[in-house]
């Protein structure tokens, strides 16, 4: 498995890269299936779009093993990471706009 990560990492530095693509695909899979169940309970756009920002989360972490493993070209790895980023930014402050404000206290 470690032989067909090519010649841009040795054995240790492939073995903590991929125990640190497993462990964030895990995180965030985690996180993002809590949204999904935040959003089924809510149905509001607000956790809709916190929703899609953690599943495009994920889909980083697929590119990440797509290019450790060759079937992504790192030109396309760094187009598509750095777009997600923005999108993900982009989401996060657009639910942030448009959640409700905190209610004055009594």
């Amino acid at each position: 498995m470690l032989a067909s990560v090519g010649e841009w990492l040795s054995g240790t530095e492939a073995t903590i890269l991929l125990t640190v693509l497993g462990l964030a695909t895990l995180g965030t899979t985690v996180l993002f299936l809590i949204g999904v169940v935040g959003y089924r309970r809510r149905k509001s756009r607000v956790y809709l779009l916190v929703t899609l920002a953690l599943g495009l989360l994920v889909g980083r972490s697929i590119v990440g093993f797509g290019t450790v493993f060759g079937i992504v070209p790192m030109p396309v790895h760094h187009l598509i990471e750095h777009g997600s980023d923005f999108v993900v930014a982009t989401l996060v402050l657009y639910a942030l706009y448009w959640s409700e404000p905190p209610s004055p206290s009594a």
